[in-house]
């Protein structure tokens, strides 16, 4: 008899503190150390930013900044994916699948969830209002209508003062 694999757990990652509450409330909600055998598989994604993005398309001195700023987004993403690696790590979790992928992070989320079959997209939340969300985009937004699967973002608790 064969056995069936485990659904597919996506969540994303970039440098934000609202990115890390998202996984480490994930982790603490579906992959504790009371439950071994996870309901999940677990894939953490970064969408790192193209070059050409970060630059621009045009201009002076592009050809010599370009490698510079590819350099640096590489960095970026290193750090990023380490990070999570530890708090997975600090969690218990050891088996987690971790995937770097250049591109907006609207269609490189979505385009994941098609890829590996996800059943659940994890995304933390910024807490933009209306007016910054329709001026800067909402990745959350995005992917809540978008992605073929149930999405699931997670808010912050908003602290008192």
């Amino acid at each position: 008899m064969a056995t069936a694999e485990k659904p597919v757990m996506m969540v994303a990652v970039d440098d934000s503190e609202h990115s890390t509450y998202a996984l480490e409330w994930t982790l603490d909600h579906f992959f504790t150390p009371y439950t071994p055998n996870h309901p999940f598989k677990l894939l953490i994604i970064h969408a790192k930013p193209s070059p050409t993005t970060a630059v621009g398309l045009a201009g002076p001195g592009v050809a010599e900044v370009f490698p510079m700023v590819d350099s640096d987004l590489k960095k970026i993403a290193a750090r990023v994916v380490e990070k999570a690696k530890e708090i997975c790590n600090s969690k218990l979790v050891n088996d987690a699948a971790i995937e770097i992928v250049e591109g907006d992070a609207r269609n490189v989320l979505c385009d994941a969830v098609e890829r590996h079959h996800a059943s659940m997209l994890v995304v933390g939340s910024h807490g933009y209002g209306a007016i910054k969300r329709a001026v800067l985009g909402s990745v959350s937004d995005y992917c809540a209508h978008h992605a073929h699967c149930t999405v699931m973002i997670v808010k912050r608790p908003k602290t008192k003062h």
